[in-house]
């Protein structure tokens, strides 16, 4: 996945850097940057979603009162 991202003539150097921060935010490309930044146990990661799922399904469950 590549981004590209042009730079406007006389545009101020934060403005575009703010601008690609934006951009690499919406991407999702941060994320998944931040996901593998540290090797994660294949258990591990079942575990995590395993709890997501719980979370989800407690948070779900205590508005249907």
């Amino acid at each position: 996945m590549s981004i590209r991202m042009r730079v406007h003539d006389r545009e101020p150097i934060g403005a575009a850097l703010r601008r690609f921060k934006k951009l690499l935010e919406r991407s999702g490309m941060k994320k998944e940057l931040r996901r593998h930044e540290y090797y994660e146990k294949p258990c591990e990661v079942r575990r995590r979603a395993e709890l997501r799922k719980q979370r989800a399904i407690r948070k779900g469950s205590t508005g249907n009162a």
